[in-house]
């Protein structure tokens, strides 16, 4: 009975898609902190409208760099409020999350990842390489024994990924945008 959600966690942008319902948030990866005690001030859209007219007590810090977490407790408050804008404050089913890595990263990461959206209300969290989804998204056959190359540009990572038998060959993942 709980519900799907995937999230594609980019360095310049958040996509939350459900299915049936399609990409239900499209916001930027920036949040406002005040600078004394990092309160949060806003997330997403609201905090990326801040950037450039705050006094010095208000900063805006992205979470991620180079397609990674680089501050867990932002990006987790960040995953929280994105979850709760699909789901609702109040639910009685916690979601299961499919959430996008690059390809590149390392267990670390990727255990930071599960933790982070663990922690911001998911009942279960599953990990896809980036390039594996953009070529689900894509229609590219990736079951089949032929290599498919795979570019995704992305605001802070650009990974090359070569793709058969369901699974990546080969990648690079560069951590430019």
């Amino acid at each position: 009975m709980a519900k799907n959600i995937a999230i594609d966690l980019g360095t310049t942008n958040v996509l939350v898609f459900v299915p049936k319902k399609g990409i239900v948030v499209n916001e930027p990866t920036v949040v406002a902190l005040q600078a004394s005690d990092s309160k949060i001030m806003a997330i997403g859209t609201e905090a990326k409208e801040m950037i450039g007219r705050t006094p010095e007590s208000i900063i805006a810090a992205h979470p991620l760099q180079d397609g990674v977490i680089a501050n867990y407790r932002v990006t987790r408050a960040m995953l929280k409020n994105f979850i709760d804008k699909v789901m609702g404050r109040i639910r009685f089913y916690k979601p299961e999350i499919m959430i996008s890595v690059p390809a590149g990263i390392t267990s670390t990461e990727k255990r930071a990842v599960i933790d982070a959206c663990t922690s911001a209300g998911a009942k279960n969290t599953y990990i896809i390489k980036q390039p594996i989804a953009a070529a689900l998204g894509a229609g590219v056959p990736i079951a089949t024994p032929s290599g498919n190359m795979i570019i995704d540009i992305g605001g802070g990572t650009s990974e090359v990924a070569v793709i058969a038998l369901g699974d990546i060959v080969t990648s690079k993942s560069v951590r430019v945008g």
